[in-house]
């Protein structure tokens, strides 16, 4: 077994993680030596019990990292092992970076000016707005968006970055095969081909309530800084501040109204000595050594709504919603198209921002665009 495989099989086993696994390597000198270690040798590593030791030794067995790249290959995706060149830099720096990580679509150099933006599930019409409209400048700007492709604030960063021509890096609380939420797929693929989708889970891996806390140290990991947008004082976002923290990241909040429960974690950074940001200028000023004065002013000035061309397909989804805003299962109905052909509709009319989705999957014309938008539906859609 080659150090590289080693590294993979680790990664599939229950109880052994980064911390671990790294403690075996300084006592037994690599991670395949691992695979050659007796019960008692394992046990002469700081943490690991006759117990641990039992279960590692049980599960060598079925630990299998060739056909495991297999079934990832199969799905597209590839595994980055520590050791592989690929591996973010960044991510090599923290306490306990993953073992391996599974990606769908291409990690690249430019993505170590990385910034992450997360925020609630639960997001108002303004964090979305908020959230969409810092990714899209940033993405602008030359950063990667980095978020955890979960409802609400990470779905509106993923899509921002997305109509900015930017990569984004979806990182998830799940195996690739695994993938949650399920309605986000359609998403997923598309990240997929302006970035990556992350897991460092094995395949088979399904999401749960350690799963979603685990991945956050990644979503800081592969940052520069951490965005927060609308959280509560116990959710994911705030835990992946307090990541970026332990990190040694920058954090940054935006602030929101008084009455609103997804302002109290914004507000608790600011106070606590977090980034104030009102504008996209804020985030330029914490990494202003990386961003040249022109491009920041640029990204000041950028309209973020640009205008795109529509098809016959979205020139139908437009009409629909031509009177009012409609639920997405009315719209598939309205325009007589599958589930998968409206999302992938969806994502393309956010992309140009012609549609917006809001809460409860209901979908309307983005502000603005509605003159624009009933021009381009009486149209041959071949016109800007």
């Amino acid at each position: 077994m080659t150090p590289r495989e080693a590294y993979i099989a680790l990664n599939m086993m229950d109880k052994l993680g980064p911390v671990r696994v790294r403690a075996l390597i300084e006592t037994l000198g690599s991670p395949e030596a691992i695979f050659r270690a007796g019960k008692d040798d394992l046990m002469k590593t700081p943490g690991i019990g006759a117990e641990l030791a039992g279960r590692i030794m049980d599960q060598q067995a079925d630990a299998d990292p060739a056909a495991e790249e297999e079934k990832a290959a199969a799905l597209g995706a590839k595994i980055v092992t520590f050791l592989d060149e690929a591996y973010p830099s960044a991510l090599k720096k923290i306490y306990d970076p993953p073992l391996a990580l599974y990606v769908l679509g291409t990690l690249d150099s430019h993505d170590k000016h990385a910034l992450a933006m997360v925020g609630t599930r639960h997001a108002t019409h303004y964090g979305l707005s908020v959230a969409d409209r810092l990714a899209y400048q940033l993405a602008k700007s030359g950063f990667t968006i980095v978020s955890g492709l979960a409802r609400g604030i990470d779905t509106a960063a993923h899509k921002g970055a997305l109509k900015g021509g930017g990569r984004t890096l979806a990182v998830l609380g799940s195996a690739l095969d695994q993938l949650y939420p399920p309605e986000n797929k359609e998403l997923a693929r598309t990240i997929a081909g302006q970035g990556a989708v992350i897991s460092e889970y094995c395949l088979g891996r399904a999401p749960d309530r350690t799963t979603f806390p685990y991945r956050n140290r990644v979503v800081s990991g592969l940052s520069m800084g951490v965005v927060v947008v609308e959280a509560g004082i116990s959710s994911g976002a705030m835990n992946t501040a307090d990541q970026a923290l332990e990190q040694g990241r920058s954090v940054m909040a935006v602030p929101g109204r008084l009455d609103s429960a997804g302002s109290k974690g914004p507000h608790r950074l600011i106070k606590n000595g977090a980034r104030l940001v009102e504008d996209v200028e804020d985030v330029l000023q914490e990494f202003e050594f990386l961003v040249p004065p022109e491009t920041r002013q640029k990204a000041k000035d950028l309209d973020s709504r640009p205008q795109a061309p529509l098809m016959p397909e979205e020139q139908a989804v437009v009409r629909a919603l031509w009177e009012e805003p409609l639920d997405v299962d009315t719209l598939i109905r309205r325009c007589n198209l599958t589930v998968a052909r409206i999302s992938t509709l969806l994502i393309g009319l956010e992309m140009k921002r012609v549609v917006r989705m809001l809460p409860g999957r209901i979908v309307r014309l983005a502000d603005g665009l509605k003159e624009a938008a009933g021009e381009a539906s009486r149209g041959d859609g071949n016109e800007e």
